[in-house]
């Protein structure tokens, strides 16, 4: 499944590298016609970033997850991009790290991906 991201610190994009995954930033991303995780940071106060909700408005349909970065120093709002876009858009908060993570977050993204991936492709097969 295709990885998205908005990293404006290089926390994500330093995650994502640990993990191993291929991901597009979203800067460089066009028209959007598959489905795509979106990974991305948490601003001020647990808001979520402008270029990720302009993205969003019009790129929402092929959203099928969200992990989101922020600093648990910002307590109850650590990470809640990820929280609203979820809310907002009904898909699953796959998780939340703090800043680039570390080797288990890293882990466990990959397999979040691979299991939401893998039962994507499991409902195309098997129409009832």
């Amino acid at each position: 499944m295709k990885i998205i991201c908005y990293s404006l610190t290089g926390n994500i994009t330093r995650f994502l590298n640990r993990a191993g995954v291929d991901a597009v930033p979203l800067t460089d991303v066009g028209d959007v016609c598959e489905p795509y995780i979106l990974v991305t940071g948490t601003f001020g106060f647990g808001e979520v970033p402008q270029p990720v909700a302009d993205f969003l408005m019009k790129h929402h349909s092929y959203l099928r997850g969200v992990a989101a970065s922020g600093n648990k120093n910002f307590g109850q709002n650590f990470a809640r991009a990820g929280d609203t876009i979820a809310a907002q858009y009904n898909v699953p908060l796959l998780m939340k790290f703090e800043l680039h993570g570390n080797e288990g977050d890293s882990i466990l993204f990959k397999k979040k991906v691979a299991d939401l991936d893998e039962d994507s492709r499991r409902k195309k097969v098997q129409s009832y």
